[in-house]
């Protein structure tokens, strides 16, 4: 798909691309440059990407969820 980006950076992108995505009421993206390339993600992929990562790196591990966390500092407050 073709997009055509004004003198002000304003950016226009195809109404079927909108729609696919979420955007059709208009929205944000986040823009990544990757070097070579621009890449446009909606908030609901980024969000997606970090929580797929974490999951990842978290493995299934005790103690690593934020509810653990949450909990940890509770009871340290508790403490004092």
């Amino acid at each position: 798909m073709k997009a055509k980006v004004m003198p002000d950076g304003r950016m226009s992108l195809p109404a079927d691309l909108r729609k696919r995505h979420g955007l059709s009421n208009g929205g944000e993206v986040i823009v990544e440059d990757t070097g070579d390339a621009i890449v446009l993600r909606t908030l609901d992929q980024v969000v997606a990407r970090a929580q797929e990562l974490s999951r990842r790196l978290i493995g299934g591990r005790t103690g690593a969820s934020v509810e653990d966390f949450l909990a940890d500092r509770s009871r340290e407050a508790d403490g004092e």
